[in-house]
């Protein structure tokens, strides 16, 4: 048995942030790899205050990366699923049984209203509320709003939402010395600034006309959490294209150090072993096909890079991707910006467009990514057995 040390933190890091990244349900978009990363350093901050030891501080971020992982199976009750997923990591890096109990006592303390049983989950429990202190505490909170309409967790309208927060406020406090000290004073004036929003909304409500109603009506549009909504998914895109681009680099580099070595030093044997001829040429074609399907995976598509005053007023273009305009004149581009910034129906609609193609040029690049590493796998399986067949014929 050992105790968690950083190696175990790394290994939980990436575990969990893989989970995160790949496997969260559609619609999550407040309970996500950034929200854990966040936690994960206020808890850290948060430690540090509270004068946790080494070994304090390894258990609370490993129960921090854990808290939130549940979500990837079940929305209500997540913390129990955390907690088994947790236990089962650390059992297989035969973590000691203590360490692996405070771990799913401050996992299992996250469940709100907050019951800490020690220090460490105190701890976290502030660290995954330090969001009622900030500053942007109106736009995470929409985000948390529109997560639980898209997931159908508890679709809420904003003042309905807004009094179900009022209610948290109230029923919250900080467990710790240092958010008490440094935290408590910003939580307040939010509390003050939602208690003026709902009495806002309340008086709007009962001095709302009969003749307003329709021009109301008509001004409804998108909310803060629709444009939280599409920076989420843009950022997870460029990720996931990142990644991919990364493995496709790692293929290609792979391959590319084998054929130089299957080169400069098989065929030099060919004359004295002709038997190794084929199976090396088997084995080089592999390696070759690997980094032709790897090097297409990345590869560019760019399209004319021109568009015409009726595209844009039919709103066919999508002025985000720089492919649409990079032949154009920066007069012709910034008529065309100013265009679409006031049409939000265009504004929108590219912003969706754009989302679906990016989404499509990902499919591409796995697709060929998979079959990459398909051939890659496949070819050295092949490979080694042409040449074992190869030498036992010699």
């Amino acid at each position: 048995m050992k105790k968690i040390d950083l190696t175990t933190v790394k290994e939980v890091e990436q575990y969990v942030g893989d989970l995160l990244v790949n496997d969260l349900p559609m619609g999550m978009i407040y309970h996500t790899i950034d929200h854990t990363r966040q936690v994960v350093k206020n808890a850290e901050i948060i430690g540090l205050k509270e004068n946790l030891s080494e070994d304090e501080l390894s258990i609370l971020k490993v129960a921090a990366w854990f808290h939130d992982v549940g979500y990837i199976s079940q929305y209500q009750g997540h913390e129990a699923i955390s907690v088994q997923m947790a236990n089962d990591f650390l059992n297989t890096r035969v973590i000691d049984q203590e360490s692996i109990r405070l771990v799913a006592d401050a996992i299992r303390a996250t469940e709100f209203p907050h019951k800490p049983a020690h220090k460490i989950a105190a701890v976290l429990c502030d660290a995954d509320f330090m969001h009622l202190s900030d500053g942007r505490y109106f736009d995470i909170s929409e985000q948390l709003r529109q997560e639980w309409k898209k997931t159908g967790v508890r679709p809420l309208k904003k003042q309905e939402f807004a009094e179900v927060s009022l209610e948290i406020f109230q029923k919250h406090t900080y467990n710790t010395t240092y958010c008490q000290n440094h935290c408590a004073k910003l939580k307040e004036k939010n509390l003050e600034l939602l208690k003026r929003v709902i009495l806002h909304r309340q008086e709007k409500e009962t001095s709302f006309s009969a003749q307003e109603a329709p021009k109301r009506n008509k001004s409804i549009g998108y909310s803060r959490g629709v444009d939280s909504m599409f920076r989420m998914t843009a950022r997870n895109q460029i990720n996931l294209s990142s990644i991919a681009d990364n493995k496709s680099n790692i293929l290609i580099s792979l391959n590319g150090i084998i054929i130089s070595l299957g080169i400069a030093f098989l065929i030099r044997k060919f004359e004295e072993t002709p038997e190794i001829i084929f199976p090396t040429i088997v084995f080089l074609a592999f390696s070759l096909t690997t980094i032709v399907l790897a090097i297409l995976s990345t590869r560019p598509h760019i399209s004319g890079g021109k568009f015409t005053k009726e595209d844009i007023k039919q709103m066919k273009v999508n002025l985000l991707f720089f492919g649409s305009f990079y032949n154009m004149g920066v007069e012709d581009y910034e008529w065309a910006i100013k265009e679409m910034i006031n049409n939000d129906k265009y504004l929108y609609s590219t912003m969706i467009k754009d989302q679906f193609f990016l989404g499509k040029v990902l499919a591409r690049k796995y697709k060929l990514l998979r079959a990459a590493y398909n051939i890659f796998m496949f070819g050295l399986i092949i490979s080694v057995l042409v040449f074992i067949l190869a030498f036992i014929h010699i």
